[in-house]
């Protein structure tokens, strides 16, 4: 089967490089991924999927499915294509996009003979607002039965943890008053923001080690003469577990609550983006995937980083069994992430043959957990008893 997929991945290449490069060429923030969205189901529909666009409720989200005549399990892989503000594709995602829909086309054509049913879901906005999170929320993953993609880098690293993340807005109402002649009559609202970070600071001896909590002041008064009124300050409080980020995220909220008390503000508080979960990774089905890749091209996974951010991710592997490993694109060089240099890199000879060693292995990765039903339980059976 190995030779077959690496022929079908070798016909496909030219199509799968010429989809990344527009969509390096055309980069579009998260939930404007229009030409995006249209050049990947396009393709996808030329390869015999059913296409359903503004899926879910979400304007540049799809859902390519092709379900075989033969009973099987429900593969999903999921395409990212959202750029960042002024860098472009220094995240990579005109080539993880390209990855996950070239793994799905693949596995599609021998899936007749394997049995089953392969989605891709098209997942804008990673970087903000993801849309994984919505498609979770509204159940679209319930019928999955392992979920897989693959995300551009420097080094080749084993699926991992991500940070489970809650995002809250603080607000603080106060008076407006002659900063100098009668600063007694005003209510400080800035003065309340200010609390708040000197309040989290000190919290922040007596919280885990791995846990982060981060912020900025949006807005903090618009004159030095005058008693600001109003001041918004926005947070990231980030965890290694959704359970402790839950209790950690109450004690930063207590934390601008006492500072509104202190300056006798009104405090309003939000959430201004959405909750990241925590990723849990099935390392049964990573430790295929990463004996499948050598096998593929003697390619040593490395181990996954101790420090790391938040992907949406998180919220799929909360409900079915997930792996999100990396793959080296720069050939062994250190290019951090979210620069234009890791996104002239998808650009490369060597990332594009990473990009066909990556795509053999996810396809290879779901056709033998197809074949295998004592291998598919073993993958159920750590999922369901690692969820937390």
């Amino acid at each position: 089967m190995k030779e077959s997929v690496l022929h079908l991945i070798d016909q496909l290449t030219p199509e799968l490089n010429e989809l990344s490069l527009q969509i390096y060429n055309n980069p579009e923030l998260g939930y404007e991924e229009f030409l995006a969205c249209k050049l990947h189901t396009d393709i996808l529909r030329k390869y015999g999927f059913d296409v359903e666009e503004n899926f879910s409720g979400v304007t540049t989200g799809f859902k390519a499915t092709y379900k075989s005549k033969k009973e099987g399990i429900t593969v999903a892989y999921m395409a990212e294509y959202d750029a960042l503000p002024e860098i472009g594709h220094g995240c990579g995602h005109n080539l993880l996009g390209t990855v996950s829909t070239g793994a799905g086309i693949i596995l599609k054509q021998i899936i007749e003979k394997l049995g089953g049913t392969v989605i891709v879901f098209g997942t804008p906005a990673e970087e903000t607002s993801g849309a994984k999170i919505t498609f979770v929320e509204n159940h679209e993953f319930d019928d999955v039965d392992i979920a897989l993609m693959a995300h551009p880098g420097s080094e080749y690293m084993k699926s991992g943890t991500s940070l489970a993340l809650q995002p809250v807005q603080f607000e603080f109402y106060g008076k407006t008053a002659h900063a100098a002649a009668s600063p007694e009559k005003g209510i400080n609202a800035l003065d309340a923001a200010i609390l708040t970070f000197n309040n989290i600071n000190a919290l922040r001896q007596h919280i885990l080690s791995d846990s982060r909590i981060h912020g900025v002041i949006i807005d903090g008064g618009k004159a030095a003469n005058i008693v600001p009124d109003y001041s918004k300050v926005q947070f990231y409080v980030r965890s290694t577990s959704k359970t402790y980020n839950e209790e950690l995220l109450e004690k930063v909220k207590n934390c601008a609550r006492a500072a509104a008390t202190a300056t006798g503000c009104e405090i309003k508080i939000t959430k201004f983006e959405f909750n990241y979960d925590n990723m849990i990774t099935n390392e049964t089905l990573s430790s295929l995937f990463n004996d499948i890749i050598y096998d593929v091209a003697k390619i040593k996974m490395n181990e996954p980083p101790k420090s790391n951010g938040s992907i949406d991710a998180g919220q799929v592997s909360q409900v079915c069994p997930t792996i999100h490993p990396y793959f080296d694109i720069t050939n062994d060089t250190a290019i951090a992430g979210h620069t234009r240099e890791l996104a002239n890199a998808t650009l490369t000879d060597y990332a594009k043959e990473q990009m066909k060693n990556t795509i053999a292995a996810l396809v290879l990765t779901a056709a033998k957990v197809i074949t295998d039903n004592d291998l598919y339980n073993k993958i159920k059976c750590e999922f369901d008893n690692t969820q937390k």
